[in-house]
């Protein structure tokens, strides 16, 4: 078997291998699977995954550094497949109207300022963005994420920002939290948020390890790695 089929064939069954855990999931927490979206994180995996992942029906990718997105975004493009492009890793200012100029959706906006950059940016190139507000479960600055009661002021400046729109929450659980605990408090916030933005209906939690329990607390986004694309590849 040629290389490009056998990884087309592993492929496939992850995909198929995942499916099956969020349909067994849903049905224990009483959902429809039809409700959840799967990202493929695909940090450090080349832009061919991308396109075999696409071509087996998975069009939402997700990256966490610009500096590899864009490029493997680029290339994916030159193969003619079209993906929801989801931009999932912390994000400073400085890198803004760089992912505003190819992201659909940013997971990643942790405050005013931060608000403010990327929807002058997206505005300056004429894109209209779909944004999360990341949430600090823990409250430890060096992760990301706003504090809980910072979270209405971020959705604020973001829903004040006319080439932005406030679609929900996101959150990592902390290393050394239960994450059924944590996504609990996730959905606490966001069923907060949506009292004055009812439009903001997404919840992006749960990866590889956790997804169960975070569709057992109302996740409509998983952003997967390996347990879709393998053990991780050194970084180049």
């Amino acid at each position: 078997m040629d290389p490009d089929r056998a990884r087309v064939t592993e492929l496939s069954g992850h995909l198929a291998r995942l499916r099956s855990r969020v349909a067994v999931a849903c049905e224990a927490a009483g959902r429809d699977p039809a409700e959840v979206t799967v990202i493929a994180v695909t940090k450090n995996f080349p832009a061919a995954d991308v396109v075999r992942l696409a071509r087996l029906g998975l069009g939402d990718i997700g990256e966490n550094r610009d500096q590899e997105a864009r490029p493997k975004f680029d290339e994916v493009a030159r193969h003619g497949v079209a993906v929801r492009r989801h931009f999932v890793g912390r994000l400073q200012r400085n890198k803004a109207r760089s992912v505003a100029g190819y992201a659909d959706m940013v997971h990643s906006v942790d405050s005013v300022r931060l608000a403010t950059a990327l929807g002058s940016a997206a505005s300056d190139q004429d894109r209209r963005l779909e944004v999360l507000v990341q949430v600090s479960i823990d409250g430890d600055p060096t992760r990301g994420g706003a504090v809980t009661d910072q979270v209405p002021a971020v959705a604020e400046a973001i829903d004040g920002q006319p080439a932005l729109r406030l679609r929900g929450v996101m959150a990592v659980a902390p290393q050394t939290w239960l994450p059924l605990t944590a996504y609990q408090q996730l959905a606490e916030v966001a069923r907060t948020l949506r009292r004055e933005h009812p439009e903001a209906s997404v919840i992006s939690a749960g990866m590889s390890n956790d997804l169960e329990a975070a569709l057992a607390c109302g996740a409509t986004h998983l952003r997967i790695g390996s347990a879709l694309l393998g053990n991780r590849p050194p970084l180049r």
